[in-house]
């Protein structure tokens, strides 16, 4: 068969179901291959960026590998800020990018890019197909990599003439990765030495990264912490992993995290890290953060023990088989699971109560304007006992929503982490969907974030996909525009959507002004949107979007000079944390500058 074919029926092999491909010259003999084979559903992206985001969603949601294709050239650099975004966040993809011709690779061919070469500090791997019959080799070992160990991308660039080559493919080759081990043995001396240190600690937290989820380990986490009586704080990739109704829960930590989470990790005497990488949006200023605390460490990355904090116990270990070790430990010494019982520690239980009584996550009520917050709680509401997943692209909405939904399992928020990829949110819910069609997706997108991906209303519309989306319109770059508030004096340096020579109408009553028209651009997709301006008309409007059966659009007009808060400014510590919006004068209203000291558990 042609290097195309086998390339597909590689894919077939490995379970693949879905491809998010989009055509050209030099993809054509996989584009014909894959087009031949109907046990995968080959899928249209209408932009390149929108089916490798797509791929990710799908990836996110299942812990399965999702695929992508693309064309040489551009087609391929379209695709460089999902990989990227996969690559942070650690998400299992496989990108397959054609190339021109081996003879053409060195010469400025048209379409040529070194897809190898640019790749490669985002990605686990990239491969060059140099000899068509590497390519069973090479495509089992790029899933492998992709879904071993801590998940990640892999790139497959593959030149137009192997792709066109007929050999007779060994499918049973076998892997050559002599330097790559990913499983890593149990180390049960060093996690004997955890469960003393833990059970003596008089305020201990648990500080959950995106590792808990990556690796299956929300029920081991739930268990070990209802064993141990110990709170947990997850970061924004981990959520989910514990119930955020849990009364262990602490909920989000970080810039935008609550006090109550923020305070017990920074003022705690023992903070229980596990697959997390002390990244600046959770720590502020590294070398205050957890300042008093001893702090053990595990992670299955050993890049990442040590390498943005110092701490006290280092220990390499998947984090659900950690988690089941000390779990079984525990048994053994006859410490039960209690999820309602805190005798122990009651000081300290006392004080994180104090601090989610006195300073909740809370937000602004105004007459006859929509607050963001409002249309994430109503949405919760709604879909309260349902099976849905809740797709985000990167703003204040994302935070809201970190903020105001509450999620109860794993896997059940798709959004960019760690590298912040406004345009997710659409494409995203595209793979989510096809990952799972029985579930209600919902992306909740700013105004800004959506138009990055706007073209996948297209796909969405001719795959039939009943996607939901809520945009949170304020005609604004809402998070900038915050920090134009915070350090500029609300000078707006292009964060104004609209046209910059019109004047800014608040009330959202003036259509003429109101850029882009959603409702009649959604129109041109063949796409229902409805316009949402007061708060009354929120609920149904959310009712009927939710009712319908094919996708749906609300464009729900919101203030734009609304901040997201509680707020730790970059490079600042937790006690530093902005409570009130930040004033036009630039200066934020932290805690103490209210008389409203923050009680300290130190």
């Amino acid at each position: 068969m042609s290097g195309a074919d086998a390339i597909i029926q590689c894919l077939v092999r490995e379970g693949v179901d879905v491809v998010f491909a989009y055509p050209g010259g030099a993809s054509l003999p996989m584009q014909q291959a894959l087009n031949k084979e109907k046990s995968i559903r080959s899928i249209l992206p209408r932009h390149e960026q929108g089916g490798a985001f797509a791929a990710e969603g799908y990836g996110r949601v299942t812990g399965k590998v999702g695929v992508c294709m693309s064309t040489s050239g551009p087609g391929a650099t379209n695709m460089v800020t999902p990989i990227a975004d996969a690559f942070m966040d650690s998400i299992p993809l496989v990108a397959l990018t054609a190339q021109v011709g081996s003879s053409l690779i060195g010469t400025s061919a048209f379409q040529e890019t070194d897809v190898f070469g640019m790749t490669a500090p985002l990605v686990k791997h990239s491969y060059m197909v140099t000899d068509v019959t590497s390519i069973p080799r090479i495509m089992k070992e790029a899933f492998y990599l992709a879904r071993s160990g801590r998940p990640g991308p892999v790139v497959i660039d593959i030149p137009k003439n192997i792709q066109e080559q007929v050999f007779e493919p060994d499918f049973e080759a076998g892997m050559d990765l002599p330097g790559y081990h990913p499983d890593v043995p149990v180390p049960a001396e060093k996690l004997d030495a955890v469960i003393p240190l833990l059970m003596e600690a008089k305020r201990p937290t648990i500080y959950a990264g995106g590792g808990v989820v990556m690796s299956g380990a929300a029920a081991e986490l739930r268990e070990f912490a209802e064993r141990t009586q110990i709170p947990v704080a997850t970061t924004l990739m981990a959520i989910g992993a514990m119930p955020d109704s849990h009364p262990l829960a602490l909920r989000m930590l970080g810039m935008h995290g609550s006090v109550a989470a923020n305070n017990a990790v920074n003022e705690s005497d023992l903070v229980f890290a596990i697959g997390a990488r002390f990244d600046d949006r959770v720590t502020g200023a590294v070398n205050e953060f957890c300042k008093h605390a001893k702090i053990i460490h595990i992670d299955l990355d050993a890049v990442e023990l040590g390498k943005n904090k110092k701490v006290d116990m280092e220990i390499r270990s998947d984090a659900r088989l950690a988690l089941q070790y000390l779990n079984a430990k525990l048994e053994e010494q006859g410490v039960k699971a209690r999820p309602y019982a805190f005798e122990n520690r009651p000081e300290w239980f006392g004080m994180i109560d104090t601090w989610k009584e006195q300073y909740p996550l809370s937000y602004e009520k105004r007459e006859h304007e929509i607050a963001p917050a409002s249309v994430v709680e109503e949405l919760y509401r709604q879909l309260n006992g349902k099976d849905a997943v809740i797709c985000t692209g990167v703003g204040q909405h994302q935070m809201f929503v970190a903020q105001f939904y509450r999620f109860e399992e794993p896997r059940r928020l798709s959004t960019s982490g760690g590298l912040g990829s406004m345009g997710y949110g659409l494409p995203a819910a595209m793979g989510v969907h096809v990952a799972c069609p029985e579930k209600v997706v919902v992306n909740i997108d700013g105004d800004g974030s959506f138009l990055m991906n706007v073209q996948e209303l297209a796909t969405i519309h001719t795959e039939h996909m009943p996607i939901k989306t809520i945009i949170m319109d304020n005609q604004h770059l809402g998070m900038v525009v915050q920090w134009e508030d915070l350090k500029y004096d609300s000078t707006r340096a292009n964060t104004f959507l609209a046209d910059p020579s019109a004047e800014y109408d608040p009330t959202h009553k003036n259509n003429e002004l109101l850029y882009p028209n959603f409702p009649l651009l959604c129109a041109g997709f063949g796409i229902k949107c409805e316009r949402v301006t007061e708060p009354e008309d929120l609920p149904a409007a959310i009712t009927r979007m939710l009712e319908s059966e094919e996708a749906y659009v609300l464009d729900v007009m919101v203030p734009h000079d609304v901040h997201v808060l509680p707020l730790i400014p970059g490079g600042m510590t937790y006690k530093d944390v902005v409570l009130e919006r930040i004033a036009s004068d630039g200066k934020g209203r932290k805690a103490s500058e209210l008389g409203k000291e923050i009680p300290s558990a130190l």
